[in-house]
């Protein structure tokens, strides 16, 4: 439960910044590559893991998956540094996006069985295989990445009215970005590392927090997000351990996300 809290957060926090830095409602940190990244990393331990133990073959994967999503993160904050169109920024990361997914099935034609059967696992998601350590590490970086949102929340605000308005404004746009991508690259990274790739929560907790409070400022936005992303991820949780077998806990998390997604959709016309 603790680390469904700490995880939805994190990936909460991180929508509610790229959905500013990019003006786009369904801005997520899995559509910027990161997930991609770290499925890409994942997919490489796979192969590397035959003949380990399971603690030390899960140990390897987490470990690569957390250097995927960093590196892909650190990727996208060098391009951040100088592109300066938004859109194109986007389409870049989705790209990339693509790209480490299709590198990432081709990988794992190359595993043997034993080793696609603990990737499948780590990619189906779950909550309750995550040790203290793991779960330390993860709020370590939550209140790192919550700190670099803290120390750009007024360019946040002058970002959504766009670029030209906050330069004018004198928000440091290439600082901005590259804040934003770091601090939601450690954040994305941690949590994709240890309790897999995990959507929807980034997308749906931002828009339930504006639709309540009818504000689009960040100072209540950030902790409403944390807030609506501790308590998706934790219904997640809850929902995937109701039956006899447990569910991966990314198909609970889409079953609830997606309806509040679609229902944001028609409702905005977006």
């Amino acid at each position: 439960m603790l680390t469904a809290v700490v995880a939805g957060a994190a990936l909460a926090l991180s929508g509610a910044q790229m959905q500013a830095i990019f003006r786009n409602p369904l801005a997520d940190p899995h559509l910027m590559g990161v997930s991609g990244g770290a499925g890409l990393g994942a997919a490489v331990a796979a192969l590397a893991v035959t003949g380990l133990s399971t603690w030390a073959g899960g140990l390897t994967l987490v470990s690569a998956a957390f250097v995927g999503a960093l590196l892909t993160g650190l990727l996208i904050v060098a391009v951040a540094a100088r592109v300066q169109s938004t859109p194109t920024l986007l389409l870049v990361g989705v790209m990339l996006g693509f790209v480490l997914s299709a590198l990432s099935s081709i990988l794992q034609y190359a595993a043997g069985e034993e080793s696609l059967k603990l990737f499948y696992s780590w990619m189906a998601g779950s909550f309750s295989a995550v040790s203290y350590t793991g779960l330390a590490f993860m709020a370590t970086m939550l209140v790192v990445g919550l700190a670099l949102a803290l120390s750009q929340m007024k360019a946040l605000d002058l970002i959504l009215f766009g670029d030209a308005y906050a330069a004018f404004s004198g928000a440091p746009l290439r600082s901005l970005r590259f804040r934003v991508m770091l601090g939601c690259a450690l954040m994305t990274g941690a949590v994709t590392a240890f309790c897999g790739p995990l959507g929807f929560v980034g997308i749906a907790a931002p828009h339930i927090v504006r639709r309540i409070t009818g504000t689009s400022a960040h100072k209540t936005i950030l902790p409403g997000s944390m807030l609506a992303g501790a308590c998706l991820a934790l219904a997640g949780d809850i929902l995937s351990h109701l039956g006899r077998t447990p569910l991966p806990v990314g198909s609970t998390l889409a079953l609830i996300g997606i309806p509040l997604i679609l229902a944001l959709l028609w409702r905005n016309r977006l």
